[in-house]
């Protein structure tokens, strides 16, 4: 099947060939390309222009994870006509198979022969997709180091090529200021900037959410906590252990607020102006893109649900949730790529790699606060669906100076005048003939297709009085009282979202977990006699034990 490539991948192609085919470099040639951009089908034309030459007999794809690998697997059928199988740990004798194969970073380590075998019995072309997952030091970067030590040429992509914790990844140079040092003629690349200017990647407007917290503390004190205005603590409260860290601006954000019965959403919480935003902003991408959605990263599987109610409640629908807990996540990520659905709720599942075309909206509450993650994020809503996709992708994040920084830059790598929002359309396109319609049609002049009416409160209520207002509104037209900015939290409320312990960030369940077996295992520790033992258990928090265990047991079922 031909291709029609974008300018750059051709570029990319051209420069690849010359590195690998004609020039005395290395094997490795890198693609550092933004996310979004297209560096798949990139990758999969350069594999294919070197099997047509007889260069290759066989290509193996990394991928950071299961939804990542089928999509290269569909996608390198669909470029070159040859099935592209996926294996794990558990296939055995994969050279035996013959044909290409993909598999996650994770699958390395337990796959090392097999590809070291593929690698020795025939001409390999290797695909590192998202090469920041192989670190020297980490066990993936080792495996994959000694896995295609043979290999004929390795093409490594990314689109965020510095690891946010220092380690170098396994084949890549780097210099004094950490950025890579490989030859420019075996590099290729495109920044976010650049692909915006060129219209490969939509661009993207961050708003910023404010929020000023009141933390009822027990004995009847309050702390105020804000954005840029950490808590001020009397020396009292300071000797409180955990307070501070539990009084953090963004902990408040991603703690759940209920009403006073404890299980049902607060409507005019923090969360929910956030989802209010999003959800009008998702309102007016549909009147040019009728199949726009919307994303929403939560911390934990807690948070997600919670964030899930407030859609429903917001909107009348419920929207999707896929976290690892849940059985056949993956399945559930298909189905919303393939559907009209409006929202999809994720803990990481939908990050670097996942191709969700139609995603504009992010509403971003994540675990991971790296730089490297923040971009991978954004990669998710930036994807562009054509040349007549005209709208823009939209992040709503909590107001910190990380996120703020992060955002700065990402903006300006943009040109001056793809930085401007315009604002509301002035017209809607028709999903059936796609004909331009006035803003207000109730139906298209050309063919009679009826608009649908989006979701979305049209009025909310003012908590104080109880007058309802537009939900655009920022003051209640009858009381004065400020919507949006101003939210109270009880001390039980701003602690139960998991824990900082020595540097681990612990959600709660792990933390709940680990104090709930601290005793027996305690008991057991002392009662073993072991100095050995002992001296280990002690320098381990009792809210870390769960999360202990659950990587022994890991390390146990693998070996």
């Amino acid at each position: 099947m031909t291709i029609k490539l974008r300018h750059w991948q051709a570029e990319a192609l051209n420069k690849a060939l010359t590195w690998l085919l004609s020039s005395e470099g290395d094997r490795h040639f890198i693609i550092n390309a933004a996310p979004g951009a297209g560096k798949t089908i990139a990758a999969c034309t350069i594999a294919q222009e070197l099997i047509t030459r007889g260069e290759i007999d066989r290509v193996v794809v990394i991928a950071p994870r299961a939804e990542v690998v089928n999509q290269w697997s569909a996608d390198f059928q669909r470029v070159t006509g040859r099935f592209m199988s996926k294996v794990t740990g558990s296939d055995g004798d994969i050279d035996a198979l013959g044909i290409d194969v993909c598999s996650t970073w994770a699958a390395v380590q337990g796959l090392q022969d097999g590809f070291q075998a593929i690698c020795n019995s025939a001409r390999t072309l290797v695909i590192c997709d998202e090469h920041h997952h192989a670190a020297v030091e980490a066990a993936w970067g080792s495996s994959a180091d000694s896995a295609f030590a043979k290999a004929k040429h390795v093409l490594v992509l990314t689109g965020t090529p510095i690891r946010s914790d220092g380690e170098r990844s396994v084949w890549l140079a780097y210099d004094d200021a950490g950025a890579i040092d490989h030859p420019e003629g075996g590099t290729y690349t495109l920044t976010y900037g650049e692909a915006v200017d060129l219209e490969y990647c939509r661009p993207v407007t961050f708003h910023k959410h404010e929020g000023h917290f009141t933390v009822d503390l027990d004995g009847g004190e309050s702390v105020e906590v804000a954005s840029h205005k950490p808590a001020e603590l009397t020396k009292e409260l300071k000797r409180i252990p955990g307070l501070q860290s539990a009084l953090d601006f963004y902990r408040l954000a991603c703690t759940p607020q209920y009403e006073a019965d404890g299980s049902t959403p607060l409507m005019t919480g923090y969360q929910a102006t956030m989802l209010e935003w999003g959800s009008r902003k998702l309102d007016n991408l549909r009147l040019r893109m009728p199949d726009a959605g919307g994303l929403v990263i939560a911390p934990n599987i807690e948070m997600a649900e919670y964030m899930a109610q407030l859609i429903e409640a917001i909107e009348g629908e419920a929207p999707m949730i896929v976290h690892s807990q849940m059985n056949n996540p993956d399945a559930r990520i298909k189905a919303f790529r393939n559907t009209n659905k409006r929202w999809i709720v994720s803990v990481a599942m939908i990050s670097e790699g996942v191709d969700i075309k139609r995603l504009r909206v992010l509403v971003h509450l994540p675990n991971a606060l790296t730089e490297l993650a923040f971009r991978q994020a954004i990669g998710r809503v930036v994807r562009t669906q054509g040349h007549d996709d005209d709208t823009r992708a939209y992040v709503v994040m909590p107001c910190t100076e990380t996120f703020e920084a992060y955002a700065r830059r990402i903006e300006l790598e943009m040109s001056p005048g793809k930085r401007k929002d315009p604002g509301t359309p002035k017209t809607k396109k028709c999903p059936a003939c796609h004909t331009e319609c006035d803003i207000k049609a109730v139906e298209c002049d050309c063919c009679g297709h009826v608009f649908p009416s989006h979701g979305g409160p049209q009025f909310k209520a003012c908590s104080d009085c109880g007058a309802l207002n537009p939900v655009a509104a920022t003051n209640c037209h009858a009381c004065g009282t400020s919507f949006g900015t101003s939210f109270s939290l009880s001390l039980d409320e701003a602690l139960r979202t998991g824990a900082i312990v020595r540097g681990m960030e612990l959600d709660e369940a792990e933390v709940s977990a680990g104090e709930t077996m601290a005793g027996p295992v305690r008991r057991d520790v002392l009662k073993s006699g072991d100095s050995t033992l002992i001296r280990i258990y002690r320098q381990l928090p009792d809210e870390s034990l769960a999360r202990f265990l659950k990587i022994a047991e890991h390390a146990r079922e693998e070996g």
